[in-house]
């Protein structure tokens, strides 16, 4: 094992679970202790690889198409929200659904709804293939393209008096999306663009500590999965920021060559990444890699909390 001098160790704050992704695992948690498993989940609850383990372990099922749920099954649509064409295919099946969508996904797909209704021509920010992007953009598939990048707006087949109204994916990079929306209003003066994005206030907390805190670190780790958006842009900001970072799904992903001339190093989680993977991740920095110090910083005070579905709640409550 490489030994290293003593490095001093950052804790953003915040980080890790978010109001949105707290509320989808107690969901999957209640219905399985209301109903019993199994309990059939459409997708990963949660872009997070030990929440879902963990909650697999309990007896959840986790599915990618309804077609794996017997009929008549209790059924958990994801934090990342689904199509009217997927819920369709659960009243057919005679599914119990149970919908986990974060209410923040869900105020974007009702502004699509709205939009859609109004005549729009929606453009959708967003990561193709992204299951958030698949369920808002099935909301009104035949008014909304998606767009990922400067390029796809500059490429548009639209004139630029076209009635445009502009949404976006809640876990995008802040930097990114004002770059993509500034060139949607240079090709589009008239679009509908959000006052305030549609990213979320915790991805957009999230993003801000690292963006305050890298610039003064040598090396930033990010704690989340590899199919974690928000993650993977948190690991971005640090770059941009002119710091390495490393996403790491847990404590087994560090590597000892990232430390060989590290003063100090940055940790942040991604807001589906559970605590106890932070936890063990620091008391790793400390035990094998000289971590000292641990400070952590708190920026931002979070509290917001969403309320559960009624079907999770129990008589008594």
């Amino acid at each position: 094992m490489l030994v290293c001098r003593a490095m001093k160790v950052y804790l953003a704050s915040p980080r890790g679970f978010c109001a949105g992704v707290e509320r989808a695992i107690e969901i999957v948690e209640r219905a399985l202790d209301l109903f019993n498993p199994p309990v059939y989940v459409r997708k990963e609850i949660v872009h997070n690889l030990h929440v879902v383990e963990g909650l697999r372990r309990r007896g959840a099922v986790f599915v990618n198409e309804l077609t794996e749920v017997p009929s008549g099954a209790v059924t958990i649509f994801s934090a990342h929200g689904v199509s009217p064409a997927v819920r369709a295919d659960a009243d057919l099946r005679g599914l119990r659904v149970i919908d986990a969508t974060c209410p923040l996904v869900a105020k974007v797909h009702i502004e699509a709804i709205r939009f859609a209704k109004e005549g729009y021509t929606i453009l959708m920010i967003g990561h193709d293939g992204h299951e958030e992007v698949e369920g808002t953009m099935g909301e009104a598939p035949n008014r909304m393209q998606l767009v990922t990048s400067v390029h796809d707006v500059e490429r548009l087949p639209l004139p630029p008096e076209s009635k445009i109204a502009v949404l976006t994916q809640t876990t995008l990079s802040v930097d990114d999306t004002a770059e993509i929306l500034a060139a949607i209003r240079r090709r589009f003066p008239k679009a509908d663009t959000p006052a305030k994005d549609d990213i979320c206030y915790a991805t957009q907390n999230r993003q801000s500590a690292v963006k305050q805190l890298a610039p003064t670190c040598d090396l930033v780790l990010v704690i989340g999965s590899d199919n974690s958006s928000n993650s993977q842009r948190l690991k971005e900001v640090a770059i941009q920021h002119g710091t390495r970072a490393h996403l790491v799904s847990d404590q087994d992903g560090l590597k000892p060559e990232w430390f060989a001339d590290v003063s100090n190093v940055l940790v942040t989680a991604g807001a589906s990444a559970p605590e106890v993977l932070v936890r063990d991740l620091i008391n790793r920095l400390c035990r094998d890699f000289g971590g000292r110090d641990v400070e952590e910083v708190v920026l931002i005070e979070e509290n917001v909390r969403f309320a559960l579905p009624p079907e999770v709640l129990s008589s008594g409550q």
